[in-house]
C-alpha cells in the first residue's frame, strides 16, 4: 500500500488517493488522484469500505445550475473506518467502523435533544457544497483545484472528510455492503414509515413511486404491522419486486381507465389509505396522494424530492373539511446516530430486510456502471466496493 494512504503515517498529513470525479454534467466520471486534507476541528478523516448509488447522486450529477457544481465528489451512502480524528472530537477515534450521513445530529441544539424532531438547527441540512462548519473543501486535484463536497459526505473516493456531527458509529460486525444502505434511501423509507407516520399495526398504506425509497417505506410498513400496502408505479414488475417487502396490492396508473389513481385507491379501501408516501417527486403525485388518504385521520408523507421552485395546490375547503395531514420527512424523521444503530440490530436480528435491496455489485473502477444500471432501472442499490481483491 501507498505509504500515504497507511494510517500510520498519514495522521494530520494531506492523502493522496483515487476519487471518481464528476467534472461536467452528465458526463462519466473521472477516476483521478487527488489530495484529502487532514480533518479540522470537529471532524474525521475516513477510509471508504464501500459506497451505494443513490437517485440524489443521479440528479445533482446531471444537474447544470447551482446547487449543481462541478468539480464535485458525489456519493453519500458509505460505510467506513475512522482514519484519523481533528481536534475536539471524543465520539470517535481511528479504527471505529462508521456511517456518514447527510443529516446531522449535534447532540446540542432544542432540537437534537427534542423527540420530536430530526432536524439539527446548530447544523441544518442545505446542499452545500463544502464543509458544514467551515464552508471550505477538503479537496484538491493534483492541479491545486478545489473539488466540492456533496451532502456533507462525498463518498466516491477512498478517503473523504465528515463532519463529527454527520458521523454514525457502529458495530463493526454488520456486512459493509449491507449496513451502507442506511446512509440514506432504505433508513428514509423505512423511518417514514416507523418514525414519521408511525404506521399503525392493522392499517391500509398507498405508496406512489415503488422505487428504493418506495420499497423500503413498504418494507417500514411491513414492520410496523400494516396489513394492507398498496404500490402505486408505472412499471408492473414492481409488483413482484414489491411483494418481498411485504406490498398486497398493486394499481397502475395506466389502467385505471376514466378514474384518477386516488379515486380507484378510495374505492379500494372503502374511503381512503390511513397513510399515503409519495416517493416520486412530483406535486401532482403529493395532491393524489393526498386526495386518497382517509378524512378523519389519514396521513400523507412527503419524500420525493421535486424539482426547485415546485408547488402544491390543494383546496383549502378539503383542508379544513377533510382534516388529514400532510407532511414533509426528510431522513425518514430519522435520528442517525441513535436511530441507525436499532436499524442494524433489527438486520442482525433477521427483522428488517437488507440483502433484498442488492442487486448489483460492482469494483469502484466500474463505478460508471453502476450509474447506467440505475439509470436503466435494472436496479435497486448497486453497491461499490473500494476493495481491489
Amino acid at each position: 500500500m501507498d505509504p500515504e494512504k497507511s494510517s500510520s503515517g498519514s495522521r494530520g498529513k494531506p492523502i493522496r488517493c483515487r476519487a471518481a470525479v464528476s467534472r461536467k454534467p452528465g458526463e462519466p466520471l473521472v477516476m483521478e488522484e487527488i489530495i484529502v486534507a487532514p480533518p479540522m476541528p470537529h471532524e474525521v478523516r475516513i477510509r471508504i469500505i464501500c459506497t451505494s448509488l443513490c437517485h440524489s447522486d443521479i440528479t445533482f450529477w446531471r444537474m447544470k445550475d447551482f446547487p449543481g457544481i462541478f468539480p464535485r465528489i458525489l456519493g453519500h451512502e458509505a460505510i467506513g473506518i475512522v482514519e484519523s480524528v481533528g481536534e475536539d472530537v471524543d465520539e470517535v477515534t481511528e479504527g471505529d467502523t462508521v456511517i456518514p450521513t447527510f443529516m446531522s445530529q449535534c447532540g446540542e441544539c432544542a432540537d437534537c435533544r427534542s423527540i420530536k424532531s430530526n432536524l439539527c438547527t446548530k447544523l441544518p441540512f442545505k446542499v452545500s457544497p463544502f464543509m458544514p462548519r467551515y464552508e471550505t473543501s477538503r479537496f484538491t486535484d493534483l492541479n491545486g483545484e478545489v473539488l466540492y463536497h456533496f451532502l456533507f459526505v462525498s463518498s466516491f473516493t477512498e478517503y473523504t472528510v465528515v463532519d463529527i456531527a454527520h458521523v454514525t458509529k457502529i458495530d463493526p460486525a454488520v456486512t459493509p455492503s449491507r449496513a451502507c444502505l442506511l446512509g440514506c434511501g432504505i433508513s428514509t423509507g423505512v423511518g417514514a414509515a416507523w418514525r414519521t407516520a408511525n404506521v399503525e399495526e392493522g392499517s391500509t398504506v398507498a405508496i406512489f413511486g415503488l422505487g428504493s425509497i418506495g420499497l423500503a417505506v413498504a418494507e417500514g410498513a411491513r414492520l410496523c404491522g400494516a396489513t394492507r400496502i398498496i404500490g402505486v408505479d408505472v412499471n408492473q414488475q414492481k409488483f413482484e419486486i414489491g411483494k418481498k417487502f411485504g406490498l398486497t396490492d398493486f394499481v397502475d396508473p395506466a389502467n385505471c381507465e376514466n378514474k384518477s389513481v386516488s379515486e380507484v385507491i378510495i374505492e379500494m379501501t372503502g374511503g381512503g389509505a390511513d397513510y399515503c408516501f409519495e416517493c416520486v417527486g412530483l406535486a401532482s403525485l403529493v395532491q393524489e396522494a393526498y386526495a386518497c388518504c382517509r378524512k378523519g385521520w389519514g396521513k400523507t408523507v412527503v419524500l420525493g424530492v421535486d424539482r426547485p421552485g415546485s408547488r402544491v395546490s390543494l383546496p383549502s375547503g378539503e383542508i379544513l373539511h377533510g382534516g388529514k395531514n400532510l407532511m414533509g420527512s426528510l431522513f425518514g424523521g430519522l435520528k442517525p446516530k441513535s436511530d441507525i444503530p436499532l436499524l442494524l440490530n433489527r438486520y442482525m436480528d433477521k427483522e428488517l430486510q437488507l440483502d433484498e435491496f442488492v442487486t448489483h455489485e460492482v469494483r469502484f473502477e466500474d463505478i460508471n456502471k453502476a450509474f447506467d444500471l440505475l439509470i436503466e432501472g435494472q436496479c435497486l442499490r448497486c453497491v461499490i466496493s473500494m476493495c481491489n481483491e
